[in-house]
């Protein structure tokens, strides 16, 4: 687990590609490495990455064809530039919110303006994803933490300060930049759970207003 609150910007100094997945070596820069293990787990832009070797100036880690399918690592080049952040510890702050590294999707910039010292952002996430962003929730971009501002369909605000900026590679961002989302995990689980025993039917989506109304969540409910 993660809190979201990115430790140093990493860098990538090579990819291996390996029968169709990917082995990558990151450079981790100002992050100290002292207290990590083989086995331990850094989020590197957003993904939960598993330690293979630690060379001294990094780690390897393997890529997986599922984190391919569902992330932008595939996409990295050596040079590229990550956001990461070690695991929790149970003596860590959570200043941010709870991570798991586990990337839902990927999004996309649509546009961002100057707002006094801050920037703002707007991105678009895949449609699916839409339902569980919601204003002033968390959302996770690219491993950092941080607080919806509006939300219009699939499309959302974020306010970006000059210390994030500073810190991660939102500097990094242009228009239509890919970006790994990760939603708030309480609301994935909240849906799992009000869909009930209908969760074990095979097929079970995400839950539709015909659904909420049917068993009173919603003002469509009747004799209830």
């Amino acid at each position: 687990m993660f809190t979201g609150i990115i430790q140093a910007v990493g860098e990538v100094a090579e990819l291996q590609p390996r029968g169709g997945d990917l082995r990558l070596r990151i450079r981790t820069g100002k992050l100290p490495l002292a207290d990590v293990a083989l086995g331990d787990s850094i989020c590197t832009n957003g993904v939960c990455l598993t330690v293979t070797e630690l060379p001294g100036d990094g780690y390897w880690c393997d890529v997986s064809n599922e984190t391919l399918d569902f992330s932008t690592l595939g996409e990295l080049s050596q040079g590229s530039r990550v956001n990461l952040e070690k695991s929790l510890t149970p003596e860590s702050r959570l200043g941010g919110h709870i991570v798991s590294g586990h990337v839902d999707g990927v999004g996309e910039v649509v546009s961002f303006r100057e707002d006094g010292r801050s920037l703002r952002w707007v991105m678009r996430a895949p449609d699916e994803l839409a339902r569980y962003i919601a204003h002033k929730g968390s959302i996770c971009i690219d491993g950092t933490s941080l607080t919806v501002n509006a939300v219009n369909g699939a499309e959302f605000d974020l306010n970006i300060i000059p210390q994030t900026l500073q810190e991660t590679i939102f500097g990094d961002y242009q228009l239509g930049s890919k970006v790994n989302l990760e939603v708030d995990v309480i609301a994935r689980y909240l849906e799992r759970l009000l869909q009930g025993n209908q969760a074990a039917s095979p097929g079970a989506g995400g839950l539709s207003e015909g659904f909420l109304a049917e068993h009173g969540f919603s003002k469509g409910a009747r004799g209830r």
